[in-house]
């Protein structure tokens, strides 16, 4: 392990418990869960503080639905989605949490593993309450979409080609972690904290200094690199479905990126080189968590994760 590097927020990406269109169930999440905690426990055997962060866009887009076709029927009150992020931090945290102690305990580790229900603070004038941009949930056919609208008339739907209308909703850009005090003491106790899953809840500070929950989605990429500074992380690592970050990615003159400094990922960022749905978010949080005191930034599958490490593989970032 270098002497410089030793605190690490480690984001999971949705990959983690969702490997694709076809592994939807529970149990079908909770052995990926199983695989990512043993690739996460290698990584903390090399003597590593570390907080884990996680995805939750395809769970949240679950809850929604079932409460959806729950409230339509008329036999339950429809879910906020400020509650229905909360429920992913409780139910992702525990396959991971559990995953983990098991990991911990196949390796002879004397670690655990706690998750914390984080709320993350947002600007109430952020412009994307005016402008949602933050597709979630299920795809809905044209055929249905009036039905749709006249139950949901305060929704914002927009068509994808081929596949039909999706709801959008605001993705406020992150400003504090509510818990990071808290996240970070029982980090120096010698715990494996999970936190500020999907991103955090959202929250608005009031006049009077209360906290509101509101109805939007934060971007994980960019709250897990916000978390990562105000720990006084050394290294943000984002786990992704590859290995590397490429540039012209799926083309002929794709190319794989071992080493770039922020300016370069912000030249990169600008070209129109990496996804806005995708890849745009990680760079870009590497980019910010750099910036504002970050020693290292790591992009890299969770498979790849100790050998990114010990061997400098996946994509590292500077300043």
């Amino acid at each position: 392990m270098s002497l410089f590097i030793k605190r690490v927020v480690v984001a999971i990406g949705g990959n983690a418990l969702i490997r694709n269109d076809g592994q939807h169930e529970i149990y079908q999440q909770l052995r990926s869960a199983q695989e990512t905690a043993g690739y996460i426990a290698d990584f903390i055997a090399l003597g590593y503080e570390v907080v884990l962060t996680h995805g939750n866009g395809p769970q949240v887009g679950f809850i929604l639905r079932r409460s959806e076709l729950a409230f339509e029927a008329g036999e339950l009150h429809f879910v906020p989605l400020k509650n229905c992020v909360a429920d992913t931090q409780g139910a992702i945290g525990y396959q991971l949490q559990e995953s983990l102690h098991n990991s911990f305990r196949r390796r002879g580790m004397k670690k655990s593993a706690a998750t914390l229900v984080t709320m993350v603070e947002v600007d109430a004038d952020d412009p994307s309450f005016q402008t949602p941009t933050k597709p979630i949930g299920v795809f809905y056919p044209e055929d249905k979409i009036d039905l749709i609208k006249a139950g949901h008339p305060d929704w914002n739907l927009v068509f994808q080609d081929g596949k039909g209308y999706r709801r959008v909703v605001p993705s406020p850009e992150p400003k504090r972690v509510i818990e990071s005090a808290v996240i970070r003491t029982l980090m120096e106790a010698g715990h494996c904290v999970i936190a500020s899953g999907g991103g955090g809840i959202p929250v608005v500070v009031e006049a009077d200094g209360s906290l509101s929950g509101v109805n939007a989605v934060i971007d994980k990429d960019l709250s897990s690199a916000l978390l990562a500074n105000e720990l006084a992380a050394d290294m943000l690592v984002i786990l992704t479905a590859v290995d590397n970050v490429f540039l012209n990615f799926n083309t002929p003159q794709q190319q794989v990126i071992s080493f770039m400094t922020a300016a370069e990922a912000e030249q990169y960022l600008q070209a129109g080189h990496f996804a806005t749905g995708s890849m745009g978010p990680k760079v870009q949080a590497a980019v910010n968590f750099l910036r504002r005191g970050g020693r290292r930034a790591v992009i890299t599958s969770a498979e790849n994760l100790v050998d990114a490490i010990v061997k400098k593989s996946g994509t590292h970032i500077v300043l």
